[in-house]
């Protein structure tokens, strides 16, 4: 039976019609010209242009006169697309009936045709939506998401944030370097200790120099704000001041006093009146706060068991702040000032009295030879003031809006930051000193 003539005519079976001829006169392709994707080479065969050669009989097709007949004005382009050709019995090569779309595409196993024998360019593998699926994805190093590198690989900077995540994590809870913070609190113990019962002339000098620097830092501290009081009179007021309650007892504390005030209003006078309310405020409070109270440690030292004294202040302080702190870290959950401090807690509190309490009527009893119960109202006593004394700090600093006084020593901030408390304590434990020992003796 004779295969069916797909162009539908009514001539014989087995009769080819001619093309049609078109109005215009052909050209042939220019050499190495592309053609619907192929190259068609000039100096190559006219057999071997334009697809697969016919089987034994069937006349060869160059590609030209594909693309002229299927651009002719009689080709039916009905059922056809535009790189599509109609396919007839005994065009490809293996008798299969099957032709490439285009009909110009490379004869496998021909080693003429350069691009033959190579595999496809595909946008995609198989089965992927994404045109660049067959890529290596590219990730940013900062981004969390992404992978972690592999093992054995360290990222840019990784060492340096390791190591700061470790020195952030030896900060304690408190925020503060321990290790430096407790180096620091014994060398200022062995400070104040060694000339206090050494050579107690030398502990004066020790005082004088605290309170000297205590001025400068609150005197830089308020500047921030605006205040300007003069440093000069209030350093030497400082240093006067302690010398007068050492010498002269608890009347000439009260006169250094007024004598830096006055010596700081009279200099801050020189420089004009604009700002003097101002400044003339914060001396006065910078003298009361700092020369004065801090002149009843002069007043202690100067007794005759003026060491042993100055010690249970201390000592009951110190246990103040560590009782304080312990248990603030390990058990704070009810705060007790929020908008001034917030981590003090009521739980901080109670370990700061009872520390003071119980370390205060041991030390008492044994360098004062007072009751273990004098002792333990001495330590709620100045454990309370050197609360009331951190507080009150505390909220200067958080008018200031700064965080420390200064950076003076390491992991405490600045002097008046461990002046704080000793400061308000010293008083306390004077007056209670005053009369609990003669009192008990």
């Amino acid at each position: 039976m004779s295969p069916v003539d797909p162009y539908g005519g009514t001539g014989p079976h087995g009769w080819e019609r001619p093309a049609p001829t078109p109005p215009w006169r052909d050209r042939e392709p220019e050499p190495e010209a592309w053609t619907n994707g192929f190259s068609v080479s000039a100096d190559r065969p006219a057999e071997t242009r334009g697809g697969t050669q016919a089987g034994s009989g069937a006349v060869a097709r160059d590609a030209g006169a594909a693309v002229r007949r299927r651009d002719a004005s009689g080709y039916d382009r009905g059922g056809a697309s535009r790189n599509s050709r109609p396919v007839r019995p005994g065009d490809a090569a293996d008798g299969s009936g099957r032709f490439p779309s285009n009909g110009l595409h490379a004869p496998d196993g021909d080693p003429e045709y350069p691009t033959a024998q190579q595999e496809p360019v595909r946008d995609s593998p198989p089965g992927s939506e994404y045109p660049t699926a067959q890529l290596e994805p590219v990730r940013d190093d900062d981004d969390p998401a992404g992978q972690p590198p592999p093992r054995g690989r360290r990222r840019p900077g990784r060492r340096r944030a390791t190591r700061a995540a470790a020195r952030q994590r030896s900060s304690g809870k408190a925020g503060r370097n321990l290790p430096a913070a407790i180096g620091v609190g014994v060398a200022l113990g062995l400070l104040i200790v060694v000339p206090l019962f050494l050579y107690p002339p030398a502990f004066l000098v020790v005082i004088a120099a605290a309170l000297a620097v205590g001025c400068w830092e609150m005197t830089r501290a308020v500047g921030r704000a605006g205040v300007h009081p003069p440093l000069v009179p209030l350093v030497a007021g400082s240093v006067l001041t302690a010398g007068l309650a050492w010498f002269a007892g608890p009347d000439a504390l009260t006169l250094g006093l007024v004598v830096t005030v006055l010596g700081a209003l009279l200099w801050r006078l020189g420089d004009g009146l604009a700002g003097f309310r101002r400044d003339a405020v914060g001396a006065t409070l910078i003298a009361v706060y700092v020369p004065f109270l801090g002149g009843f440690a002069a007043l202690m030292a100067a007794l005759d068991d003026g060491p042993q004294r100055v010690l249970v202040t201390l000592v009951a302080v110190v246990l103040s702040d560590t009782g304080g702190y312990a248990a603030g870290a390990n058990f704070g959950r009810h705060p007790m000032a929020p908008t001034i401090s917030p981590k003090k807690s009521w739980e901080g509190l109670a370990g700061s009295l009872g520390a003071a309490a119980f370390g205060s009527a041991l030390l008492i009893w044994l360098l004062l030879d007072v009751a273990p119960w004098w002792g333990a109202l001495f330590g709620v006593a100045v454990s309370a003031a050197a609360v009331l004394g951190d507080l009150a700090e505390s909220m200067i600093k958080r008018d200031l809006g700064v965080k420390d006084m200064s950076t003076l020593l390491p992991g405490h901030g600045g002097l008046m930051d461990r002046l704080d408390s000793v400061l308000f304590a010293l008083p306390t434990a004077y007056l209670l000193l005053a009369i609990v020992v003669p009192a008990a003796g």
